[in-house]
């Protein structure tokens, strides 16, 4: 009997990109290059994404919604307080790009410009602002006065500069199983909750220490 053809998902077509990237160092230049590599049909390629860019930028989608995935599975989540959903979120996050670290570094090294503003974080910038938007309007939501209320635009572009200053701690980090991630994790999120709710500046120079000594000691 005739060998059956593998099916090809978008997730196949994830790995196989990612696995591409690593073992040439460099991404595929062409959708044809990729497909003869890994003996896949450009149709079945097709079906999935519309370019390489686009496979970029779909990586970027899956880790975030992975993320999502493993959040929403943790049944006491929608009970948390907002602080420790977003605690929760950078967490879950980080474990997802610790389990793709080789890939994740290869692209953060080799980013040309400021990798912040690179092209394939477009759409993991607006999930990330998204989630960080919904977080503050339930929060707003029980607030009776305007004056204690939140902006939501200003808490998500914090939120976004927040996971690129965590990204870059954490490609950075030595330690095992990335415990100063961690630690940096907790003081960013809660000195950004802080900021927000007015408590002591205290909290805000202890953050800035914290990082003044990792980054430069």
């Amino acid at each position: 009997m005739p060998t059956k053809a593998k099916k090809v998902t978008k997730e196949t077509i994830i790995t196989m990109f990612m696995d591409y990237v690593l073992e040439n160092e460099h991404v595929p230049k062409t959708v044809y290059k990729f497909c003869k590599v890994n003996a896949i049909e450009e149709s079945d390629f097709y079906l999935h994404f519309g370019s390489i860019d686009s496979v970029k930028k779909g990586i970027w989608d899956t880790f975030y919604m992975n993320t999502i995935s493993v959040i929403e599975k943790n049944k006491d989540y929608q009970n948390f307080t907002n602080r420790d959903k977003m605690l929760t979120f950078f967490y879950t996050f980080f474990e997802v790009l610790t389990l793709n670290r080789s890939y994740v570094l290869f692209i953060m090294e080799n980013a040309s410009g400021s990798f912040k503003n690179m092209e394939q974080l477009k759409g993991l910038r607006k999930n990330i602002k998204e989630f960080s938007k919904g977080l503050i309007a339930d929060g707003n939501a029980s607030k009776n006065f305007k004056i204690t209320k939140h902006n939501p635009q200003l808490f998500s572009e914090g939120a976004w500069l927040q996971t690129m200053f965590l990204m870059n701690f954490w490609k950075s980090d030595d330690s095992a199983a990335f415990e100063k991630t961690d630690v940096a994790i907790e003081k960013s999120v809660n000195t950004i909750f802080d900021v927000f709710d007015n408590t002591p500046l205290e909290n805000i120079l202890d953050f800035g220490k914290f990082l003044y000594k990792e980054t430069f000691a």
